[in-house]
């Protein structure tokens, strides 16, 4: 095992930390100390260092490669391009496997995979990697929705064959989702307003703390052990064993410290070159890509296009929607079709609306392939859908946040899918909590110590003193899926074992589930203490010898994953209560007739009397079980209508933002994103704030400060550093209150509702909403920047 490998995490019996208390993390002082190892601090005594040579053009056909004098250059073990892969498998995929492993033939977007390196020092990879001669024959570019769609477009896959080709239009369209509800011509003549609006959504990067990086170290049966940054392991290895010719069970993988995923590690990045050039050098292979690579090496959050129309009554009432979004995926499809299905299925937002007509499409391109990111479709949406909701209020003369309630959807309302809200929807209560809360104090920045600038526009910039500030308030709620949709068969495994170890009763508990940050090996160690009624819990590394917990991703490990821990813990609560029968049984007559209970380590009645202590019970057997655990079933949208019970659950959340805006200058601070959201049960209090405070602070860099800009003449990326590409820093960190709602789903474990991605729908269009009232302007695009404020752009 390399050095910096992952080890156990455990968490001792001092803590109480059973499900709803606020316990810390078990990795949290090693992270906030630095000593924590991430993927990219693992090392091996003979590892060679990996470097991938890409394309510096976005669309071309690749005339010739040269690699001799990389090859040559001493310290270089290996040089590999597409033609020195090992089988006839060479493209991969989260759903089409449509992404070659290295470029053939041509190239589709700026930065593509074209060769890859392994030398002996990072420095003589990256030289080698440098002397590889590409000569390409640059090809027109394919950059949106008029290029991708003429009839003379260039395609850019030409021998398309996945299952989406049927129903698309044209072969640059990776998939479209039409949904159908009602009769929106009858119902628009029954509108006393109509409002329309075409909104621009800007790409963005995940920006996670770490790199993309991982260590393959080549094992002596012929396979490989793979020590990885990623978010779903088993994903990770139905793509790579192909590609390397062997048997899944040949291809080890254990998670690596991650540092940050929203999305980005959910698509394959070095893993293939790793394990390639570890097994054609026969050493360890690490890579750490830096900065600049790791703009190229994910995909990105979809940009969008998106024209609504809105009806309502002059009572308020919405009468009908009408919507076109259109998705740009890039150059391969990722989870393009995923998120075309959450987009047009939540693209109404959380009202009720009898008459819908909505269509979704992602196109093919040759911008940056674009996938997962946190809210996954539905915050394009939601930013698109609540401006329409300012503009139908402020047409009417109403309050946009009465306008909402009026119109807000609760617990038996039907979805523009046809499927009804079975569960708490608490979206006017949200509302109205976040309209309560007490304003902040005006103009911070004055104080009787004098100015603090830190509370302006332009911060610590020093640009002004206050002239020409304004303050604005705006209010928004979206609507956001929990867990994989569509007959997507989303499970998760677990495997608990209990045992008597040192004189003291122990529960392991081992998953696949990728720890990216979120606080899962928290609420799991939580579910065995409470269920098992015990205090010292072991977290066993994930790897893949053991099933699949699906991705840490669309807010679904602690509902799923937490569901398989709790169902193998019942599991095993049982076992253990069985052998107590068996031994203990024939002393009291409460072993057989009483509801018996694991707490603090004993076996007691539901009355609290004590039967025996799990030691005892335990003796020196050893209880494990594994299963899978799976939620209720989704089904398709149908691809005519879009009716369908495609959701597994839906989790809300409302923002009231409070900015201020110098409207000489263009700058915007802003003062204070209060949220509300329903959680259904919090779990682990401390974590669920965390997560709902991130999310905030993710959607308050969409509204003013992140955006991906690629060249639309050249498809070429223009920012790929955070020296041009700017995320919010603690002083662009606004004050967060959170008033969280426990209203249980009963279909859930727990009753819990899964909360990483909501916050993130809605602090977005509440902070653009706030930026309009204060300055009267339109604002349909984000981010928004300067020049958007003062007229100059």
């Amino acid at each position: 095992m390399p050095n910096g490998a992952p080890t156990k995490i455990t968490q001792g019996s001092w803590t109480k930390g059973g499900i709803g208390e606020s316990t810390l993390r078990p990795d949290g002082t090693l992270k906030v100390t630095g000593e924590f190892a991430y993927s990219s601090d693992m090392w091996h005594e003979d590892m060679l260092w990996g470097q991938i040579l890409r394309s510096t053009v976005a669309h071309a056909e690749i005339v010739s490669i040269d690699t001799s004098e990389a090859l040559a250059t001493p310290g270089v073990y290996a040089v590999m391009t597409y033609d020195d892969l090992p089988t006839e498998v060479r493209t991969y995929g989260l759903e089409i496997q449509d992404t070659p492993v290295l470029a053939h033939g041509k190239v589709r977007h700026h930065g593509e995979p074209v060769a890859i390196v392994a030398a002996d020092h990072p420095e003589t990879a990256r030289r080698a990697a440098a002397k590889i001669k590409v000569e390409y024959r640059e090809l027109p570019v394919i950059t949106d929705e008029a290029s991708a769609t003429a009839p003379d477009a260039i395609l850019i896959h030409e021998n398309r064959t996945d299952h989406h080709c049927g129903h698309v239009p044209h072969p640059n369209i990776v998939h479209r989702q039409p949904i159908v509800r009602g009769d929106v011509a009858e119902a628009r003549r029954r509108a006393d307003v109509i409002v329309e609006g075409e909104y621009h959504f800007g790409m963005q990067d995940q920006a996670f703390l770490g790199p993309e990086s991982g260590l393959a170290v080549p094992a002596e049966d012929g396979g490989v052990d793979l020590y990885v940054a990623t978010q779903w392991l088993h994903a990770d290895l139905r793509q790579i064993a192909p590609v390397l010719g062997l048997p899944e069970d040949k291809v080890r993988m254990t998670l690596a410290g991650v540092g940050g995923a929203f999305g980005g590690r959910e698509d394959l990045s070095m893993q293939i070159h790793a394990c390639l050039l570890a097994l054609r050098t026969g050493k360890p292979v690490k890579i750490v890509y830096n900065r600049f690579e790791s703009f190229f090496g994910h995909v990105h959050r979809h940009p969008a296009k998106l024209y609504y129309e809105h009806g309502a009554t002059k009572d308020g009432k919405l009468t009908h929607v009408k919507c076109r979004i259109v998705l740009d995926g890039g150059a391969y499809a990722s989870s393009s079709p995923a998120v075309v299905g959450n987009a047009s299925s939540l693209g109404v937002g959380p009202y009720v609306v009898d008459d819908v007509d909505i269509e979704a499409i992602a196109l093919y391109t040759n911008n940056p392939p674009c996938g997962a990111m946190r809210g996954f479709g539905a915050v394009q949406a939601c930013f698109a859908y609540e401006a329409q909701m300012d503009k139908t209020a402020e047409k009417l003369g109403m309050d946009p946040v009465e306008f909402r309630r009026l119109n807000a959807m609760s617990q038996g309302a039907v979805m523009p899918t046809g499927q009804v809200v079975d569960s708490p929807a608490p979206v006017a209560e949200l509302l109205r909590r976040v309209k309560a809360r007490p304003m902040p104090p005006e103009r911070q920045w004055e104080s009787s110590e004098g100015a603090d600038v830190r509370q302006l526009p332009g911060g610590l910039s020093n640009t002004t003193h206050g002239e020409g500030v304004v303050r604005g308030v705006g209010y928004a709620v979206g609507i956001k899926n929990v867990g994989f949709s569509e007959g997507f068969d989303d499970y998760s495994t677990a495997k608990v074992r209990m045992e008597v170890v040192a004189g003291e009763a122990v529960a392991t508990v081992h998953t696949a589930m990728a720890e990216v940050g979120q606080g899962g090996i928290t609420v799991h160690a939580q579910i065995a203490r409470t269920e098992l009624g015990i205090g010292r819990v072991t977290i066993h590394p994930a790897d893949t010898q053991v099933g699949s917990a699906g991705s840490t991703s669309a807010s679904r490990q602690t509902y799923v994953t937490g569901g398989a821990v709790r169902h193998a813990c019942e599991l095993v609560r049982e076992q253990v209560l069985e052998i107590g029968r068996r031994r203990f049984g024939s002393y009291h007559p409460a072993w057989a007739t009483a509801e018996l209970l694991l707490e603090g380590g004993k076996v007691v009645t539901d009355g609290g009397e004590v039967l025996a202590d799990l030691v005892d019970v335990l003796g020196d057997e050893v209880v494990e079980i594994e299963r899978e655990w799976r939620h209720r079933p989704t089904e398709p949208f149908d691809l005519r209508t879009g009716q369908g019970n495609g959701h597994v659950q839906y989790s809300f959340a409302a923002h009231r933002a409070v900015v201020e805006v110098d409207t000489e200058l263009g700058l915007v601070k802003v003062v204070e994103l209060a949220c509300a959201q329903d959680v259904g049960k919090a779990l682990n209090p401390l974590s669920v704030v965390g997560q709902i405070q991130g999310g905030t602070t993710q959607g308050l860099g969409i509204a003013v400060m992140e955006e991906i800009v690629v060249d639309p003449r050249t498809a070429k990326v223009r920012n790929p550093s955070f020296t041009d590409y700017l995320i919010p820093t603690i002083l662009d960190t606004p004050t967060i209150p959170v008033d969280v709602l426990e209203l249980a789903d009963d279909h859930a474990p727990y009753g819990l509702r899964g909360i990483g991605e909501a916050p993130t729908l809605s602090s977005t269009p509440a902070v653009l909403a706030a930026i309009r009232n204060a300055t009267g302007l339109e604002l349909n695009r984000t981010p928004v920047r300067p020049e958007h404020l003062t007229g100059m752009a």
